[in-house]
């Protein structure tokens, strides 16, 4: 009898990470459910038993920003199952400001949890992912290939993510590995909430782009009005882990690839910044 799919999974204590956990285990995978904190897997695990599906799920404890929890994480997971067929990168953290504004310290922590944390993990699956000819799938975000307002922390880690991908995906699929990247938009989870935006702070601080943020804070509070649920966002990545040929580049939904599109065919990018500086005014 062959042994289920192995598939490793980082950041699932919510949002997009934790339904896509649920979903690849109730595809029969079994599913390695990673967090740094394993203190908030409590969701989860209650998901999982309502859903039937705790005997396919295993919690353990990943910091991406950790080579070290990296290697530790992995050699259990190959110890105890004898593979890995599946990697899925979805740890990430948003960050809202503007450069003049920031730290370089705060932008250095932006690319460490989304670029950093991204090329870490895939580096150390990458022998485990050559041996089961396997896949590695990457949640980064439309806003991997838009710069937004307020944003150039986040957007910049999140172009790094897609051009790190982009170039290894050929190369990776040599030695029969697929890439692939899955780019959500405005998507209803405590990632959002997480951030815990004090609004008025947030204008009284900004000073001379006090008006272009409570622009850009109006038009993101809109547009999330309208957000895919997590699960909704996590199906595309599910087809990429079980599908057959899988695309090198998904979007989650009809308003993403319309999004995307925007930049993809905007050769000399007066498209995307018509587009985005009518939300900072």
């Amino acid at each position: 009898m062959t042994s289920p799919k192995t598939v490793l999974i980082t950041g699932t204590s919510s949002g997009i990470g934790l339904a896509a956990a649920l979903a690849a285990a109730q595809a029969g995978w079994t599913t390695i459910a990673t967090m740094r904190n394993t203190g908030k897997a409590e969701a989860l695990l209650k998901a999982t038993e309502e859903n039937g599906v705790a005997d396919r799920i295993q919690v353990k404890r990943l910091d991406v920003v950790d080579p070290e929890s990296i290697a530790a994480c992995l050699d259990e997971v190959v110890a105890e199952h004898g593979r890995l067929d599946a990697l899925i990168n979805n740890a990430g953290a948003a960050q809202v400001g503007t450069i003049e504004q920031m730290s370089l310290d705060d932008v250095r922590t932006a690319m460490e949890v989304n670029f950093f944390g991204v090329v870490a993990t895939t580096r150390a699956a990458l022998p485990h992912l050559r041996a089961a000819q396997g896949r590695v799938i990457t949640v980064t975000s439309v806003g991997g290939a838009v710069g937004q307002p307020f944003n150039e922390a986040y957007c910049a880690a999140k172009f790094a993510v897609e051009g790190f991908m982009e170039s290894l995906a050929p190369v990776a699929a040599t030695v029969g590995v697929d890439v692939t990247v899955v780019e959500p938009g405005a998507v209803a989870s405590e990632f959002v909430a997480n951030l815990g935006l004090d609004v008025p702070a947030l204008l009284t601080a900004a000073g001379p782009y006090a008006p272009a943020m409570e622009a850009y804070l109006g038009r993101t509070r809109d547009s999330f009005g309208n957000a895919q649920s997590p699960a909704e966002a996590a199906a595309p990545v599910i087809e990429a882990l079980t599908g057959e040929h899988p695309a090198f580049r998904v979007q989650t939904s009809e308003w993403a690839r319309e999004f995307v599109g925007t930049t993809l065919a905007d050769l000399d990018g007066s498209a995307v910044q018509a587009l985005t500086r009518a939300w900072v005014r």
